[in-house]
C-alpha cells in the first residue's frame, strides 16, 4: 500500500498547485494570458532536470535510448497540456476546474479498454455516467449568460486531462525496472521545460506579456511562480511514483482523483475564509451546495469504477 501514500501526497500537492495557479493567473496575469507564465517554468524545469540528473550521476544507459525518448515526450505532453489548463483557469475558479478534471480515471479505463484489452463492466459504465453528471450539474446551475463560458472551461479542462493522461500512460508503459527513477523523471522534467519554452517562444506576445508583468512587480510575482514550480515538481515525482507502484494504473488515478475534489473543496473554503486573496472562491449557499453535490457524485462514480 506504499503507492497509496505517494498518491495521497500527490493529491494534496496538486490541489495546492491549482490554487497557486489560480492566484497568480487572477492577480498578476489576468488579461495578459496566463500561459505566459510558462516562460518562467520552462527555464525553471530545465534547471531542476539538470540538478536531478547531477544527483543521480547522469545515470543514462544507451541501451534504453528509446525508453528515454518516450520519457522526454511524456514531459513534452505534460507541458502542452498546460495550454488548455491555463485557458480553463482564466475562465473559471479552482474548485470548478478541480471537479472538471476528475475525468482522468474514466480516460484511463477507456484507454485501457482500447489499447490494453481491459474490459469495462456495466457498473463501470454507470460510474462513467455518474462522473460526467458532475460538471453537467455545475453548468446547469450556472446563469445563462455565464453558461457559454462554463462550457468552454469544461472543454478546455477535458483537453487538459486528455493530454496529461496520455503523457502519464506513456511514462508508465515505458518504465523499466532496471532504470533509475530519478533519471527517468529528469528526462520527463527536461521535456516539460523545453515544451514550455517552445510554447512561449512560438507566441512572441506571451513573452512580451510575461516580461511586462515581471517588470511591474518582480518580487511579488516570483514568489508564487517559484513556489508553484517546486510544488509541481514534487507532485510529478510522487504521482508518477505512485502510478508505477500501483497494481493497476487506473486504481492509482482513481484513488487520487476521488480524493482531489474533496481536498480542493475544503481547501477552497478554508483558504477563502482565512486568506480571501488566495482562496478566491465563491462561498454563497448555492455555490457550496452545488459543489458539494458534484463532489459527492464524482467520488461515488470513481468508487464504483473499482468494481
Amino acid at each position: 500500500m506504499g503507492w497509496l501514500i505517494f498518491v495521497g501526497l500527490a493529491t494534496f500537492l496538486d490541489s495546492t498547485r491549482i490554487f497557486i495557479d489560480n492566484y497568480s493567473s487572477d492577480v498578476y496575469f489576468k488579461g495578459r494570458g496566463a500561459v505566459s507564465q510558462k516562460l518562467f517554468y520552462g527555464y525553471a524545469f530545465i534547471v531542476v532536470a539538470f540538478v536531478m540528473a547531477a544527483i543521480t550521476g547522469f545515470d543514462f544507459n544507451a541501451n534504453y535510448f528509446v525508453n528515454f525518448a518516450f520519457f522526454f515526450v511524456s514531459g513534452l505532453l505534460s507541458a502542452f497540456s498546460g495550454i488548455p489548463y491555463y485557458r480553463a483557469l482564466e475562465l473559471d475558479d479552482s474548485t470548478n476546474i478541480g471537479i472538471f478534471t476528475q475525468l482522468a480515471p474514466v480516460l484511463y479505463l477507456v484507454f485501457g479498454w482500447l489499447f490494453f484489452g481491459e474490459s469495462l463492466s456495466p457498473l463501470q459504465l454507470v460510474a462513467f455516467l455518474i462522473i460526467l453528471s458532475a460538471p453537467l450539474i455545475i453548468i446547469g446551475t450556472t446563469r445563462k449568460r455565464s453558461r457559454k463560458i462554463k462550457i468552454k472551461a469544461v472543454l478546455y479542462a477535458f483537453l487538459y486531462v486528455l493530454i496529461a493522461v496520455a503523457g502519464n500512460l506513456l511514462f508508465v508503459k515505458e518504465n523499466v525496472a532496471e532504470l533509475n527513477f530519478l533519471s527517468e523523471m529528469a528526462l520527463v522534467i527536461l521535456g516539460k521545460g523545453l515544451g514550455n519554452l517552445i510554447i512561449v517562444y512560438a507566441r512572441p506576445k506571451w513573452r512580451r506579456r510575461f516580461h511586462a508583468v515581471l517588470k511591474e512587480s518582480r518580487k511579488k510575482v516570483l514568489r508564487p511562480l517559484i513556489s508553484n514550480c517546486l510544488v509541481d515538481v514534487a507532485k510529478d515525482l510522487t504521482y508518477r511514483l505512485g502510478l508505477i507502484m500501483a497494481p493497476v494504473v487506473a486504481m492509482a488515478s482513481a484513488a487520487s482523483d476521488s480524493a482531489e475534489p474533496i481536498v480542493i473543496f475544503f481547501m477552497g473554503i478554508v483558504l477563502t475564509l482565512i486568506w480571501p486573496k488566495f482562496g478566491r472562491e465563491k462561498l454563497n449557499k448555492k455555490s457550496v451546495l452545488v459543489h458539494l453535490v458534484a463532489t459527492i457524485l464524482v467520488v461515488v462514480g470513481i468508487v464504483l469504477m473499482q468494481f
